[in-house]
């Protein structure tokens, strides 16, 4: 049997999300062979009250478990040697601003299983918070253009219990003809597409996006082949387009010439094209005012040039000037509004915490207990005994600064 903590979240901002609730840790403790503890937290979705009434303790001191899960990256002074860790990283992208953390895990001989490499056997990820992400940001592009509109107004899901709370909001709320256009496939976009629809907002073909007029609002959804194209004039395929991004162009100014609003949920590879130049955004003919960048990459890599930084759930709009190029207060005339919250899952903690914990608990839990008997662990593994294993090994220029 093994020992697994549920850890303290360190990192500033502070997150509220847990990797899992009282009752899927209850589930577990029932249905797999392991002990589940919690470090008490002041700050978690769930009060430590609510573990303790469905039976799980509460442990300060967490040296004794073989397992350590969190949701964000560990502090560094916070990682304990030798031990098996399950967080999202921020890493395996070669991500400056972590790579001290990663010195720090190969330092202290920490094991590292990255949620975000955990996947099956044809590459799909096992677990994440993408769909929570993706209702979350584009609540906050509808609230971003209410506000700066005064078309209708929306509440903050941070200061709301749950998202059945703005079910019935959405319910009572009527909005003007505003044109959307989301970008991506993937649990981002749906989530997305879930919270414009929950709002009534009407879908339709980015066809009929782009050639017809309407009086009411409507989103489109757009998938790697409406929004790019080869510049050879080859047709398009998925496939290639994934493995040799560079020889692809945007084909994406028509709907930056329809669209009110833009949602964008696609992961990006820098050797892929930018949806539009920061040139392009000082053009008449360029009609978004709110950008909601679900995926927050941050320039210069990033699909978006209006996103030159994250956002934060406490001030989560800035200003991208039309005029210059610069950061701007939000909301006013010359300016996009950039929504770019790297967080977002943690404006529903209880909701987003509930649907990871049930990935977790049926998908990963069981593969832990299997150890490097499970493919998909190993997979997922990026670090062991002070050294990246083999399928991380392209982070060694990373490591060292390169």
């Amino acid at each position: 049997m093994i020992k697994i903590g549920i850890i303290r979240e360190g990192k500033t901002p502070p997150d509220a999300r847990t990797p899992m609730t009282p009752e899927q840790c209850a589930e577990a403790q029932v249905e797999l062979p392991l002990r589940i503890v919690v470090q008490p937290s002041p700050i978690r979705c769930f009060m430590d009250a609510e573990f303790v009434k469905h039976g799980i303790m509460l442990q300060e001191d967490l040296h004794d478990c073989d397992v350590l899960l969190g949701v964000k990256e560990v502090p560094i002074d916070l990682l304990q040697p030798e031990k098996t860790y399950l967080f999202f990283s921020h890493t395996i992208k070669k991500q400056a601003y972590n790579r001290p953390l990663l010195l720090a895990i190969l330092e202290k001989n920490i094991r590292l299983i990255d949620y975000e490499a955990l996947t099956n056997e044809q590459g799909e990820r096992l677990i994440a918070f993408g769909f929570y992400a993706g209702i979350v940001g584009a609540h906050n592009a509808l609230w971003t253009w209410g506000m700066r509109t005064g078309d209708f107004t929306l509440p903050r899901l941070c200061e709301t219990h749950d998202y059945a709370t703005v079910l019935a909001i959405y319910e009572q709320m009527t909005l003007p003809p505003l044109r959307i256009v989301l970008t991506g496939g993937g649990r981002v976009s749906s989530g997305a597409a879930k919270n414009l629809r929950d709002m009534h907002i009407r879908q339709v073909s980015p066809l009929e996006f782009l050639s017809q007029e309407f009086s009411e609002a409507v989103f489109t959804q757009l998938h790697a082949s409406d929004y790019v194209e080869r510049h050879d004039g080859k047709p398009f395929e998925k496939a290639d387009f994934y493995t040799h991004g560079e020889a692809y162009r945007s084909k994406f100014e028509p709907f930056y010439q329809k669209a009110d609003i833009f949602i964008n949920g696609i992961f990006y590879d820098k050797k892929s094209p930018m949806f539009f130049s920061a040139a392009a955004v000082k053009q008449p003919d360029f009609r978004i005012r709110v950008i909601a960048d679900i995926t927050c990459d941050i320039m210069p890599d990033s699909s978006v040039p209006c996103t030159i930084r994250p956002s934060i759930i406490a001030d989560p709009v800035y200003g991208f000037s039309r005029i210059n190029g610069t950061e701007t207060a939000p909301f006013l005339p010359d300016s996009v509004d950039i929504m770019a919250i790297d967080n977002l899952p943690s404006e529903l903690p209880r909701d987003a915490s509930a649907f990871f914990g049930r990935q977790l608990l049926e998908k990963i839990l069981p593969e832990l207990l299997k150890g490097k008997q499970s493919p998909s662990i190993c997979r997922g593994m990026v670090t062991e005994e002070g050294h990246l294993t083999e399928a991380f090994r392209y982070l060694t220029d990373y490591v060292a600064g390169k």
